[in-house]
């Protein structure tokens, strides 16, 4: 399986704070079945001001760490990027962490904040299409807006952007509004694929099968596979890592 949405590198965000909680993700990743992870430490302006030159020096680094322990688990990077103004700075200098390129659109992974969306995102999501990059919004689900009404996201998804559910919030281990919520977009047919959005042990662990299993009930396992698999496989293929 591939991750496309998960924070390991130690103390660049609110994942792992030292290399040793780092390394037991990283195993733990591959003892749950996953082989690829693009990981994606968060960019949010004052607080974590990561860039992509930052983001690759952390990545090489902690791709080392796992050769020297013979841990195979294949890393490529990106970033978790919050919604904001700074992005078209970002675009037009192409600097903006994406992670990989499908169908001539580069895909960004696009953060709401957590209790509602924000006014005009919908024209910044717009501009990035207009611009041949594509949004995928990270975990809607945990969205409070989207928790009351399904609907708010509907806008989104019909210009272009992508979901992507957290494993966790399938499988209910956010709760049952949330496993509610992505069960409603799973029967829509409004979810791309599911990552682990894994921050720590043992509360947020890199694990995809059991959100896969409970999507399968819902989707059928072809496509469950297809949300760990392939779709996220077909992306991480053109990570910067990988070319």
């Amino acid at each position: 399986m591939v991750d496309v949405h998960c924070h390991l590198f130690p103390g660049i965000d609110d994942g792992p704070l030292a290399l040793k909680q780092a390394i037991a993700l990283a195993q733990r990743a591959v003892a749950a079945g996953i082989e690829t992870a693009i990981v994606t430490p968060h960019i949010l302006p004052n607080r974590y001001d990561n860039t992509l030159a930052g983001i690759r020096d952390a990545a090489a680094s902690f791709r080392d760490e796992l050769l020297a322990r013979d841990i195979a688990l294949e890393i490529g990077y990106a970033a978790e990027v919050r919604i904001g103004p700074e992005i078209m700075a970002l675009a037009e200098a192409q600097t903006l962490p994406l992670l990989g390129t499908i169908e001539g659109y580069g895909i960004v992974l696009l953060e709401f904040p957590d209790s509602h969306i924000l006014p005009g995102s919908d024209k910044l999501a717009a501009w990035l299409l207009e611009r041949n990059i594509r949004p995928l919004i990270a975990h809607p689900e945990r969205n409070k807006e989207v928790m009351r009404d399904v609907e708010s996201i509907a806008r989104f998804v019909q210009m272009g952007c992508w979901l992507q559910l957290t494993a966790g919030s399938v499988s209910g281990v956010f709760g049952p509004r949330c496993r509610e919520r992505s069960r409603e977009l799973l029967e829509r047919g409004w979810v791309h694929l599911i990552a682990s959005d894994a921050h720590d042990m043992p509360a947020r662990q890199p694990e995809l099968e059991p959100g896969r299993v409970a999507a399968e009930e819902i989707v059928g396992e072809a496509e469950s596979w297809r949300l760990v698999r392939e779709r996220p496989g077909a992306i991480a293929a053109t990570n910067y890592a990988f070319q």
